[in-house]
């Protein structure tokens, strides 16, 4: 079930805030509970059970961990031997159901490609939903809890009801349990400005992944039916920018609407997008995309390698383990990887040597930002290897080896006559405008019903029949 659905905003959203609303709060924990594992389960019938397993044993694992702590009988040795084995009890199943279910096909690949024949076989198994955020977030819980930064979950029903809650449960944000805990803990309040705040952003979010994301897909999507070997390179960088725009409004779309959800119920989530295609460097952008995400890797890998405090050669290394990871968690591919790889010698070359000037000359930095952007999302985006490299020759007007002239210049300027208007549209919500205003006349009634025509002229698109896929349920 995905939030741009009508069965999820006109059968289960609902009937499950009625029940929500209606109930006591000492009893709201353990509806959103259900209520998610009811969601969950529409979509991942079958993955349930390794949901609650999941629930289970990082449950326990820090509860051991936590009582080892303070245990004032054993001794300090013994004590840390037991937390140590709870911790690396508790990431083994954890990252070890991740490899699973997520990349045990491409090592097999690899292995059998090594061989040159068929040595294991593949096995046959879907990726659960969201496994690589709940994962991350569980991780990190049990990783906080043998670092002593907080007290255990008040319990089974706390914990698990921050693993599972529903807005944050496919695609994020990665949501500390630090930044829930009291919510959970203290009968959070419901109010009408907070159900307010969280309605419109919902709203808004919904705007952005129906109207913005899934329309402008069809211009890739074109762009792609065409075939790369004849296309002019102008007409290469608009299907890149439109795949561009289309994953940038599909992941942020969704990370307002699981905002907003998480409002009305009484939680307060992570940004996770800043205007990342405002961003003046790839060190600034990825301090504004997938914010939650970032700050995963920073804090549970890089940190702990050691980060920039052991040397230049060092902090090299660990940025490059820290790009190769958030490579792979994005997808079992060579292309994630190179797509990892290819932020990694930025980041690196930027720290080394560019930034200082990047932040002194702005019109430079953005006309750099509008090359990296698109090229970087391209690699992300093509899986197919030879492809790939077909499509980025043409990027940078070079030669493609049995090309022929199929695409010219009018058929950029085709395309471009059709989608200009989007891209505009798109170009001017990317920037901080239509937040600043929001936060400013929401209150009105102006405000008001134009969210209502958006939200209604979003429903027409999904209940037409219009092209509604998630992005990130790939990931």
């Amino acid at each position: 079930m995905v939030f741009s659905s009508i069965e999820f905003m006109f059968r289960f959203l609902p009937i499950f805030l009625i029940v929500y609303f209606a109930a006591a709060p000492k009893y709201r924990n353990i509806i959103l509970l259900i209520g998610s594992l009811i969601f969950y389960g529409v979509g991942e019938p079958s993955y349930i059970i390794l949901m609650i397993l999941s629930i289970l044993v990082n449950h326990f694992a820090a509860v051991n961990i936590y009582t080892a702590w303070k245990r004032e009988d054993d001794t300090q040795a013994s004590t840390e031997t037991n937390r140590k084995v709870w911790l690396i009890a508790a990431m083994v199943f954890n990252f070890g159901m991740l490899f699973v279910f997520k990349y045990l096909n491409f090592f097999i690949g690899i292995i059998n490609g090594i061989a040159g024949t068929t040595v294991l076989k593949l096995v046959s198994l879907t990726l659960p939903l969201g496994i690589s955020f709940y994962t991350f977030q569980a991780a990190s819980y049990v990783i906080d809890i043998y670092r002593r930064k907080y007290e255990i979950a008040n319990g089974l029903l706390d914990f698990a009801t921050y693993l599972c809650m529903f807005p944050q449960l496919i695609a994020g944000p990665i949501v500390s349990f630090s930044e829930v805990k009291d919510d959970l803990h203290m009968q959070r309040k419901i109010s009408l400005p907070k159900i307010e705040w969280g309605t419109t952003i919902f709203v808004l979010g919904l705007a952005y992944k129906v109207l913005l994301a899934n329309k402008i897909a069809s211009l890739w999507n074109t762009v792609m039916t065409a075939g790369v070997m004849g296309i002019h390179p102008l007409t290469a960088w608009l299907g890149s920018w439109g795949f561009s725009m289309q994953l940038f409004f599909d992941f942020f779309g969704y990370s307002l609407m699981a905002i907003g959800l998480g409002r009305i119920l009484g939680f307060k989530f992570p940004t996770n997008f800043k205007n990342p295609y405002c961003a003046t460097s790839s060190t600034d952008f990825w301090r504004r995309w997938h914010i939650t995400l970032s700050r995963w890797f920073r804090e549970y890998v890089y940190i702990p390698l050691g980060g920039n405090r052991k040397g230049q050669k060092r902090m090299i290394l660990n940025t490059f383990i820290v790009w190769l990871l958030t490579g792979l968690w994005h997808g079992a591919d060579w292309n994630f990887i190179i797509w990892g790889m290819f932020f990694f010698v930025l980041l690196t070359v930027e720290k080394l040597f560019l930034l200082d000037k990047l932040e002194r000359h702005a019109i430079l930095s953005h006309i750099y930002m509008l090359i990296v952007i698109p090229v970087s999302w391209t690699i992300f985006n093509i899986s197919d290897l030879p492809t790939l490299g077909n499509y980025i020759k043409r990027l940078f007007f070079l030669p493609v080896k049995g090309s022929v002239k199929i695409d010219t210049f009018p058929k950029f300027l085709e395309l471009f006559g059709t989608y200009w208007w989007l891209l505009a549209i798109c170009a001017i919500c990317c920037t901080p405008i239509p937040i600043r205003l929001l936060k400013r006349f929401y209150k009105t009634w102006v405000c008001k019903i134009l969210m209502l025509a958006l939200f209604w002229l979003s429903v027409y698109q999904i209940a037409s029949g219009a092209n509604n896929p998630f992005l990130y349920f790939r990931f």
